[in-house]
Order: structure tokens, then C-alpha cells, then sequence
């Protein structure tokens, strides 16, 4: 019998609760109100929120590195599917498509996830992994946006820069590679450009 796939988009992206050190990407249904949170590294959280958040680091990413390879050798990722759970974690592949032929890579789901954003290709899983690792949240607004909160996360010492300063600092922690900060300052710009066309 044919399991039943669930598509799934990026909900959240935040600190775990449960591991300090970790971030946790929250994955919802297209159709339905089930969460799945899944707990990834430091790493794979900037890359996830770098794709996210569109920016262009001076250097590739190891995930953009990976993309690139596959763009020149025009394999296509279609997919990705989190198909198996054991003991706690996440199993995903990669469902590639390299002349009209079908390939599945096997990877770690934060890679997969930070691949699928890249690539904008959907993310499936199935009802078994749903039913034994998915939650209903009581108040759906709990769950903050995957994309910076502007409010939230806004440093007040950016308000007293001018627009010439903060595209120098974007500039600098682009270099340093601080994303978080980068997506600060990036919104900080937004908003006063946004202001100006208004």
C-alpha cells in the first residue's frame, strides 16, 4: 500500500527550545494545521535563513557550492521527501532529475531543507511521520515567521545610522559572514527605503 505523501513549507526558523546550541526549522502542512519541528545545527540554520532571506554571501555556501555543481551538470532537484524517523531523527533524500532520469541522494534533512530553498522545489513527507512526530500548536500565531521579524529582532543602535553607514556595515558582516546580523541591517534598509517611496 502507497503511503500518503504531505506536502510541507518552511513555517518558522528559531533557537530550539529543547537544545541551546541548536536552531529548530518548523515545517507546516500546505493543508492542514499539523507542525513538524525539527531540531538542526548552527550551520544549517544560516544556510537555510541566508537562501531565505535572499542574500548573496561574497563566498559560495557549501550548499551553494553543491547547487552550483548541480546547475552545471543540469541535474535538476525536483524534490525533497523526509521519508523515514528512527529513534528521533530525520531521514530525507534528495529526488534529482539528471536527463529525464530519476536519482535519490541520501542526506541529512537541515541539508536537504537549505537544498530545497535553493532550488524552490517542494518538500514532502509522509502521514506515518506526521501522526508520530507532528504537533497542533493551541495558538498557530505561537510560531513565529520563518523570515526575520522585523520588531523583534531589530537592533535599536541601526536607527541612529545613516543609509550610507548601514550598507558599509551590511557590506562588513557580509565578510565576517554574520547573516543574522546581515538580515537585520538588510531590513533595517528595507524599511527606511520603503519609507522614502511611500
Amino acid at each position: 500500500m502507497k503511503k500518503k505523501r504531505i506536502e510541507l513549507e518552511i513555517i518558522a526558523l528559531s533557537h530550539s527550545v529543547t537544545a541551546s546550541q541548536n536552531y529548530a526549522v518548523v515545517l507546516g502542512e500546505k493543508v492542514g494545521i499539523r507542525r513538524l519541528p525539527i531540531v538542526i545545527g548552527n550551520f544549517e540554520a544560516q544556510a537555510i535563513a541566508v537562501a531565505l532571506e535572499s542574500m548573496s554571501p561574497n563566498r559560495p555556501l557549501t550548499h551553494d557550492l553543491f547547487k552550483n555543481t548541480l546547475d552545471v551538470f543540469k541535474i535538476e532537484l525536483q524534490e525533497v521527501v523526509i521519508n523515514q524517523l528512527e529513534e528521533g531523527i530525520f531521514y530525507s533524500l534528495l529526488v534529482c532529475n539528471n536527463n529525464g532520469e530519476t536519482i535519490e541522494i541520501d542526506a541529512r534533512t537541515s541539508d536537504a531543507i537549505a537544498m530545497a530553498v535553493r532550488f524552490n522545489c517542494p518538500i514532502f513527507t509522509f502521514e506515518n511521520i506526521m501522526d508520530e512526530a507532528g504537533i497542533v500548536l493551541d495558538n498557530q500565531d505561537a510560531v513565529p515567521q520563518a523570515k526575520t521579524n522585523k520588531s523583534a529582532s531589530q537592533k535599536p543602535g541601526y536607527s541612529r545610522y545613516t543609509i550610507e553607514q548601514l550598507e558599509d556595515e551590511l557590506k562588513n558582516v557580509l565578510e565576517e559572514e554574520d547573516y543574522k546580523k546581515a538580515a537585520i541591517i538588510r531590513d533595517e534598509i528595507k524599511k527606511r527605503t520603503e519609507g522614502e517611496v511611500s
